[in-house]
């Protein structure tokens, strides 16, 4: 769902474009920790944006209810409840995991717990995530909370069993080191899967709060994240998308310090099985020379990269703490198409950063043409108690706005240009559900003539594009 409540159409669960959001460095990701020692690759099940927003109006099991805000890290910690929670035969519960990459996703988490008490009246009602984890007291002081767990102890069974009473139990995470060490065991039928590899940042974007509420950044080791995706491969899965907090940070604190790159190519040289590999938001300083080779030599390394760009002007990202300059990001998105011509981008873009003027959005709204963005997330900036950029003057909220739908219009008219440039092509896509599914490129492809089963991967030319996705009869069935 948008942040305002109203449902999202579409499979994009890497869609942030909402008013009132700004992203995470990871567009998260999609995992979570364990406050044990094992460390495992996470998987989630395609569930959310990572926007701040619900999932719809929750997942049930019996009487325990499951709402979720927020990005794929969080769809996955809410399956790792949920599988907990039947195991200790909770009863009458209702778990709000939260999410703290703005105020608004905040104020969304307080109004969905008032919505629940009165709909649940008797019911207790768990409050996590990082909304929890980074103001704990702000939530312990609603009537209608029973009790506020952190992120680390909502990954652990005895917080959630019923025995458990503690009114507020929320931990440091100053010193986390270990990944999620739980291994979801149902998939809801799903065909792509969500494999949380690292979890946790290093860096302080001033516009940022989720570093506090997830901790130092720490990463799953290969052969974990290989045993996992050959578990989701023999359950069915023929695509995986790698997620973390900081992806490109990967592999950084282990002893053998392994590259993001080097992590795709074991998967892809270990998992013959795997049809499709895509990877999450990344970094524009920290895409290493792996990675690049990867990108050209593996046509099962999805030709889709989504970048943390932010904005396009060298004040502002420089304001923003951002390690990339916007001649980097240019020089980026030609090196990719160099090495692999059919590449398309997405983008995370901050739109009405403090002392952000004409002039300078200018520099962002230019940077769509220049780096041939396609698949945009826009986010009106809002500021972030506790941050440093909430300390600098903003443009007024009515401005953000305007300037966010000026670069959504920038993106429609970039996806509107891709997809007639798809039209005659045939395309590899994966269906989701109905007869609509996802292209190598990500874009949405509606499947004409007789139903094909979800999961099954196909060959289709595209014959139109109408209402954002392309339209077009199977040619071959590929698996």
């Amino acid at each position: 769902m948008r942040p305002d409540g109203r449902a999202r159409g579409g499979l994009d669960p890497h869609e942030m474009g909402s008013e009132g959001a700004n992203p995470g460095r990871g567009g998260p990701d999609v995992g979570g920790f364990a406050p044990n020692t094992s460390q495992q690759a996470s998987l989630s099940v395609e569930r959310n944006s990572d926007d701040g927003s619900a999932c719809g109006a929750g997942a049930m099991d019996a009487d325990v209810e499951v709402i979720t805000f927020g990005c794929r890290l969080n769809a996955y910690e809410s399956q790792v409840m949920r599988d907990h929670a039947r195991a200790a035969g909770l009863a009458d519960t209702v778990i709000v995991n939260t999410c703290a990459v703005t105020a608004e996703a905040e104020r969304q988490a307080r109004q969905e717990i008032r919505r629940v008490r009165r709909r649940r009246p008797d019911a207790r009602v768990i409050v996590t995530g990082c909304a929890a984890q980074v103001a704990p007291d702000r939530f312990a002081a609603m009537p209608e909370v029973t009790r506020v767990i952190g992120n680390a102890e909502k990954l652990d069974p005895a917080e959630l069993a019923a025995a458990a009473t503690a009114r507020v139990a929320v931990g440091a995470l100053g010193r986390a080191r270990t990944t999620a060490g739980h291994l979801i065991g149902g998939f809801d039928g799903r065909t792509r899967a969500f494999v949380q590899v690292q979890q946790g940042c290093d860096h302080r974007c001033t516009f940022c709060i989720i570093p506090y509420g997830r901790g130092p950044s720490r990463s799953v080791p290969i052969d974990r994240v290989v045993g996992e995706v050959e578990t989701l491969v023999a359950a069915g899965y023929r695509e995986a998308v790698l997620t973390g907090v900081d992806l490109t940070s990967y592999g950084h604190d282990l002893a053998e310090r392994p590259a993001l790159g080097d992590l795709v190519r074991a998967l892809l040289d270990r998992v013959p099985g795997l049809a499709r590999l895509r990877l999450s938001s990344l970094d524009p300083v920290e895409i290493d020379e792996a990675l690049w080779r990867a990108l050209a030599e593996e046509p099962r390394l999805m030709p889709h990269l989504h970048l943390s760009l932010q904005a396009g002007d060298d004040l502002i990202l420089k304001r923003m703490k951002r390690r990339h300059s916007r001649a980097d990001a240019v020089a980026l998105c030609a090196k990719a198409r160099t090495l692999r011509p059919d590449v398309v981008f997405g983008a995370d873009l901050i739109a009405g950063f403090p002392t952000e003027d004409e002039a300078r959005f200018a520099g962002t709204l230019a940077l769509v043409e220049d780096c041939g963005l396609t698949w945009l997330h826009v986010f009106p900036y809002s500021a972030r108690p506790g941050t440093p950029a909430a300390r600098l003057p903003a443009p007024p909220v009515a401005e953000r706005k305007a300037r966010a739908a000026r670069l959504r219009a920038a993106g429609a008219a970039a996806v509107a240009r891709f997809l007639e440039s798809r039209i005659g092509p045939t395309a590899e896509v994966l269906v989701e559900r109905d007869g609509l599914g996802r292209t190598e490129h990500y874009a949405e492809f509606q499947l004409d003539g007789p139903p094909v089963p979800t999961g099954a991967l196909v060959r289709a030319r595209a014959r139109a594009a109408q209402d954002g996705r392309l339209t077009g009869p199977v040619e071959e069935r590929l698996a």
